[in-house]
């Protein structure tokens, strides 16, 4: 496969996680979930479980696209470090199961919702409460525990950009910051929660430093081979 080939196959498969990683980690919870509220955040659910099942599905597809996407790039990449192209493989292969295992979570809050009988021992609200222990320990896992594996893996994947010779480099930078931006909500849900809000606004409009990549990889693509670094 030719490496303007390879770069587009990367991109459209970058652009597939960014699309339903967004679905089913920001736009799911933020329709369903009330943070405060375990009866509302029920009411919700039951209202629209399809729309927690696909969120589900979705997550899962973007976990599998993911490992799909960073082998496309260490094959787009590996000419110019095979070192940082394995370890831009290896982060991304540790946060998928962590993602897999995480989606049981969600689906723990499922069966707690449809309250079969062997749950009969617990009243209504205890169940509820329960289902929004569930969904927000599956936040925690999302943004505290596979954060820090997706900041890590950008963070090699920017240095191969920059030493390519055929990408932007400023593409490289922009992802270095994105990927201190998810390192940086990790650390600080665990160290400093209360300045959370504060540096997750900032974290978001630095991630953002990923699209410029997925764009280069979708409309340029790598324009000769990789240099050797």
């Amino acid at each position: 496969m030719s490496s303007n080939k390879t770069a587009r196959v990367a991109g459209l498969l970058y652009l597939l996680v960014a699309i339903t990683g967004a679905f089913s980690i920001v736009y799911v919870p933020a329709t369903l979930i009330v943070l405060a509220d375990a009866t509302a955040t029920a009411d919700r659910i039951m209202s629209s479980e399809w729309l927690l099942r696909l969120g589900i599905l979705s997550e899962l597809i973007s976990a599998v696209a993911f490992i799909f996407l960073v082998l496309a790039l260490h094959r787009l990449f590996k000419a110019t470090s095979e070192k940082l192209a394995s370890l831009m493989v290896i982060f991304v292969l540790v946060s998928v199961p962590i993602s897999f295992v995480n989606v049981l979570n969600e689906i723990a809050a499922l069966v707690l919702l449809r309250g079969p009988d062997f749950l009969s021992v617990f009243d209504r609200r205890q169940l509820d409460a329960l289902a929004l222990l569930f969904l927000r320990l599956h936040s925690q896992g999302l943004f505290v525990v596979a954060g820090v594996f997706w900041g890590l893996w950008l963070l090699p994947l920017a240095l191969l950009v920059m030493k390519s010779g055929f990408a932007p480099r400023a593409v490289g930078f922009l992802l270095v910051l994105a990927g201190v931006a998810y390192v940086a909500v990790s650390a600080t849900s665990l160290l400093l929660p209360q300045y959370l809000p504060l540096v997750s606004t900032v974290a978001l409009l630095l991630e953002a430093g990923e699209l410029p990549m997925i764009v280069w990889l979708l409309l340029t693509g790598a324009k000769g081979a990789a240099r050797a670094g």
